[in-house]
């Protein structure tokens, strides 16, 4: 077991009664593993340090008292503004218990993360979708390549500075009988935006709203 996390075993615990109470055991449980602890709409979420991940998951997957033996999902954040910009999220879940929990890590795009396809094997697909999508590396993943893109894909589009018309466009040529990639040739100014929405209080005006002005 790594050695941010305690030894199982040494405590015993009544069953989850509330969020407090799991909030606490998990406090317990992971130690100096654990960076921060949030319960929010009825929802709690822990984030961990990256380099006791593969222990954190296992500790939590084998707890008697929490059985939390199922990864329904990996996914991604991107900050672009912080230096280790990717939240790397994990859901879990416990039948047995009836508890969810959300684990996070932070990362960047040279740093890996551990991979839990030692833990759980559909792990190694998730943890695909995510590297695909943000340009997150794992560590240990036996398979890391592409999966919702294709081979030739430049990039990895759910970033935030990821172009919105991509690089290259891809579609079936008549003239050579199979599929080509183009340079997109729409408008560079599409490719630069501020990350906020006109729809949240901007003082950004579509184009023609000006005509709606109030008189």
């Amino acid at each position: 077991m790594n050695a941010l996390v305690p030894e199982l075993g040494r405590h015993s615990w009544p069953v989850m009664g509330s969020m407090s109470d799991m909030a606490e055991r998990l406090r317990t449980l992971l130690g100096d593993a654990i960076v921060e602890v949030v319960e929010y709409v009825h929802e709690t979420g822990i984030t961990v340090k990256r380099e006791a991940l593969v222990a954190v998951m296992q500790t939590l997957r084998d707890d008697p008292e929490l059985r939390l033996n199922q990864l329904i999902d990996i996914c991604g954040v991107d900050y672009p503004d912080r230096a280790e910009r990717f939240d790397v999220v994990y859901q879990l879940l416990s039948m047995a218990k009836n508890l969810r929990l959300r684990v996070k890590v932070t990362t960047d795009h040279r740093m890996p993360v551990p991979s839990l396809t030692g833990l759980w094997p559909v792990a190694g697909w998730y943890e695909r979708e995510t590297w695909d999508c943000y340009g997150v590396l794992f560590d240990g993943n036996p398979d890391l390549r592409r999966i919702l893109t294709d081979y030739g894909f430049e990039g990895h589009p759910f970033r935030k500075d990821f172009p919105l018309t991509g690089h290259v466009e891809l579609r079936y040529s008549e003239e050579h009988k199979r599929v080509v990639y183009e340079p997109v040739k729409l408008a560079q100014d599409f490719r630069s935006f501020d990350f906020l929405s006109p729809w949240e209080g901007t003082d950004y005006v579509l184009p023609g709203d000006e005509k709606a002005e109030a008189k």
